[in-house]
C-alpha cells in the first residue's frame, strides 16, 4: 500500500508453538521448521505463543532478521509469558498486562501459574494507519466437564477485553491473535467479542481453507492428547485472529487458512496446535466509523450476567478454600503451642519424666511447622484470589448497571 493508495492487504500468522524447553517433543526441530516456513511465506505480522525458551526466540529472531527486522518478546512470570511478535514494520511502542488470576501454584502438573499469562501489545504504523496488535494466551481448560479454572479464565477474558478497550483510542485498527482456550460459543468468547466489538476472522472470511470448522486442535495431530478430544471427533477451535476497525478505515477478511497436520515434507506438524493465517483487506474511508460495542446491548447484558454468575461461583469456592486453609493454619499453630507448653513444663519440672520420645516430639514439631507454613501460604494465596474475584465481580456489576441504564438515557 503506497501513501496514495487507499487499500492495504495484511497477512497475519498466529501459532501456539508448544515449545516448552526440554519437555516438548522434537522442540528444536519444530522451531527450525517454523522459522523456515515463516521465511518462505512472507507474512506481515507473526504472533507466537508458548515460546517459553528465550533461546528459541533468539534463534528465531536471528533466522528471521532479514524478513522480519522488528520483533519483541514479552517477559512475564517465572518461566516467561511465551508471547512474542515478529513484524515487517517498525514497532513504535509495547505494553504488557499480566492477568491478576492465573491458576494455582500447587497445580504443578499444569504449570500455567508459573507462566504469568498475559496480553502483549505492540503499536505499529503501516502506510499511515496505526495498528494496535495484541497477542495473548489464556489459561488452559484441561477438563471441560469439571473446569475448575473457568472463573480464572473468565477473569482473564474480562481483563483482556478491558485492556483492549482502554488502549485502543489512538489506533485505527485493532488486531488480536492467540490461544484463547475457549470454544467459539463459550461465554468468555462471547464476552470478549461483545465487549470489544472484535470480529472473528473465521466467521467473516470470504474464503476458507484448512481444517473442518477452522479447528486448531485436531485428533490426527500426533502431538495432541487424543483423550481430551474424545467428545469432539472433528477437533476444536481455540486459536483465533480477531480484528476491528476503529476510525476512518474498514477491515475485511479476504481469506483464512489453517495448517492441516504435518509440515510439508515432514513426518511431524509444527505444533500440537494448527496455525491460523489471515489475509485482511484494509481500506481508508472518508468518515470515521466510531467505536461501538459489537453485540446488541440486550444480548451483552445476558453475556455479562452469565459471566458474572460464573465468577461468583468461583468466588464462593475461593472463600471456602481460604477458610479451610486458615483453619488448617490455626490447628497447626495450636499444636505448636501445645508442644511448647509441654516442653516448658518438662523443663520447669512440672511434668514427671519425658512426656514424649524426643525423636517423635521433634518430628511432630517439624510436621506442625511445615503444615503451618504451607497452610499460611495457601491462605494468603486464596485471600488474594478472593479479592481479585470480588474486584472483577464488582466491575461487572457496574458494567451491567451502565448497560441497563443506557437505553433510558435516550
Amino acid at each position: 500500500m503506497e501513501d496514495g493508495d487507499p487499500t492495504l492487504r495484511l497477512r497475519i500468522f498466529d501459532l501456539n508453538c508448544w515449545a516448552i524447553r526440554y519437555l516438548s517433543k522434537r522442540r528444536q526441530e519444530r522451531v527450525q521448521l517454523i522459522g523456515d516456513m515463516l521465511r518462505q511465506d512472507g507474512f506481515d505480522l507473526v504472533l507466537l505463543q508458548e515460546v517459553w525458551s528465550e533461546q528459541d526466540y533468539s534463534d528465531l529472531k536471528g533466522k528471521l532478521r532479514g524478513c522480519y527486522p522488528f520483533s519483541h518478546y514479552f517477559h512475564s512470570g517465572v518461566i516467561g509469558s511465551g508471547l512474542c511478535i515478529f513484524s515487517r514494520f517498525p514497532i513504535l511502542d509495547t505494553l504488557l498486562y499480566q492477568y491478576s488470576l492465573n491458576g494455582y501454584p500447587y497445580m504443578l502438573q499444569h504449570g500455567d501459574w508459573f507462566c504469568g499469562k498475559s496480553v502483549g501489545l505492540i503499536v505499529t504504523k503501516i502506510s499511515g494507519i496505526i495498528f494496535n496488535v495484541y497477542v495473548t494466551h489464556l489459561h488452559a481448560e484441561y477438563c471441560r466437564e469439571k473446569d475448575v479454572y473457568l472463573p480464572h479464565r473468565l477473569v482473564q477474558a474480562w481483563e483482556l477485553a478491558q485492556f483492549i478497550r482502554h488502549t485502543l483510542t489512538a489506533a485505527d485498527v485493532v488486531l488480536l491473535g492467540g490461544d484463547l482456550n475457549m470454544h467459539p460459543g463459550d461465554v468468555g468468547i462471547r464476552l470478549l467479542r461483545g465487549w470489544t466489538g472484535l470480529r472473528d476472522a473465521f466467521a467473516e472470511a470470504a474464503r476458507f481453507e484448512g481444517c473442518e470448522d477452522g479447528c486448531t486442535l485436531i485428533p490426527n495431530n500426533c502431538f495432541t492428547a487424543k483423550t481430551e478430544l474424545l467428545p469432539f471427533p472433528q477437533g476444536v477451535r481455540i486459536d483465533y485472529i480477531l480484528y476491528k476497525a476503529i476510525s476512518s478505515v474498514t477491515v475485511k477478511c479476504e481469506e483464512l487458512k489453517t495448517t492441516t497436520g504435518t509440515a510439508p515434507g515432514m513426518d511431524i506438524p509444527f505444533s500440537d496446535h494448527e496455525a491460523v493465517m489471515a489475509t485482511l483487506h484494509i481500506q481508508r474511508q472518508g468518515q470515521a466509523v466510531g467505536d461501538n460495542l459489537g453485540t446488541a446491548e440486550p444480548m451483552l447484558v445476558d453475556v455479562v450476567t452469565e459471566t458474572r454468575t460464573e465468577v461468583v461461583v468461583g468466588l464462593r469456592a475461593a472463600q471456602r478454600q481460604r477458610y479451610s486453609t486458615g483453619r488448617m493454619a490455626v490447628l497447626a499453630l495450636l499444636l505448636l503451642l501445645l508442644q511448647a507448653v509441654a516442653a516448658l513444663g518438662a523443663l520447669a519440672g512440672l511434668v514427671a519424666g519425658q512426656p514424649f520420645p524426643k525423636l517423635s516430639f521433634s518430628l511432630l514439631a517439624f510436621l506442625a511447622i511445615g503444615v503451618l507454613l504451607l497452610a499460611t501460604g495457601l491462605h494468603l494465596f486464596h485471600t488474594m484470589e478472593v479479592k481479585m474475584l470480588q474486584g472483577t465481580e464488582e466491575q461487572m456489576r457496574m458494567a451491567l448497571r451502565a448497560l441497563q441504564e443506557r437505553p433510558s438515557d435516550g
